[in-house]
């Protein structure tokens, strides 16, 4: 049972570091497309 236990919390803490890592991807991959699209205005002007 204690093992068991164990292995579920290792899971849900896996799950929630893995969560937070893909949202900041998601963050990262949004500053470099807004400064893509700030460098293609520039280049417009």
């Amino acid at each position: 049972m204690t093992r068991k236990f164990a292995f579920m919390a290792l899971i849900s803490i896996t799950g929630l570091a893995a969560c937070e890592t893909v949202e900041g991807v998601g963050r990262d991959i949004e500053k470099g497309g807004q400064a893509i699209t700030e460098t293609a205005e520039d280049a417009q002007s």
